[in-house]
């Protein structure tokens, strides 16, 4: 049981997956965490900002522009898997029952993020935990038009990846002992993209309330 609990941390900890895994394991957590339901506990933002940093450190020892290219592929790929996944499911996903992987609130949050910003959720919601993970998902549900979802797939996994490993790389090489201070920066990303999330939920749970 220690050595499950174990790993679990190990999987939520992006310097880990990045010191122990490599450079592969880091696209393979980036795929599962931008497309399967299972993977809305991951680090993304924090593994980003933390892939950027290290790589300035020469701590990760692989180019800047192939780690963000790759990124963005994994990224975009994870969003298709999440597509497709919802898109083969439909309606049924709603009626799932909530298990230690799966909670049907995540996809009702999706929902109503997608329902409020339309296609640019797909695009916004690269930089929400838990909607960077559903929204493909719930795209797939109402059958976007693939076209459509292509073109706001691309362009968000672009902007969150090189955003946030831009980031980290710059950051690291102006202030290479920020390595240290790394998981302050990224409470700090974390906060400030969870807020509109919460204020949505009070809301949500506001009107619910007062009906």
């Amino acid at each position: 049981m220690e050595n499950f609990w174990e790993h679990l941390q190990n999987l939520t900890d992006a310097q880990s997956i990045i010191s122990r895994g490599g450079f592969y394991f880091l696209l393979t957590v980036v795929f599962a965490e931008t497309g399967l339901f299972f993977g809305f506990f991951l680090p993304g933002d924090y593994l980003l900002f933390m892939a950027g940093l290290l790589c300035a450190n020469g701590i990760f020892d692989v180019n800047i522009t192939t780690l963000i290219l790759s990124i963005i592929v994994a990224g975009i790929l994870g969003n298709f898997a999440g597509y497709w996944f919802g898109y083969r499911t439909g309606p049924i996903l709603f009626n799932k029952n909530d298990s230690l992987l799966f909670k049907k609130r995540y996809v009702v949050m999706a929902e109503q993020f997608y329902l409020k910003y339309g296609g640019m959720a797909l695009i916004l919601g690269r930089f929400f935990p838990i909607i960077r993970t559903f929204a493909p998902i719930f795209a797939g549900v109402v059958k976007v038009d693939i076209k459509r979802f292509t073109l706001y797939n691309i362009v968000g996994s672009v902007a969150w990846v090189v955003t946030l490993c831009l980031s980290g790389y710059f950051l690291g090489i102006k202030y290479p002992n920020v390595k240290h201070y790394a998981q302050y920066v990224v409470i700090g990303f974390f906060v400030l993209t969870s807020i509109p999330l919460i204020l949505a939920f009070l809301k949500r749970r506001h009107i619910q309330h007062n009906n």
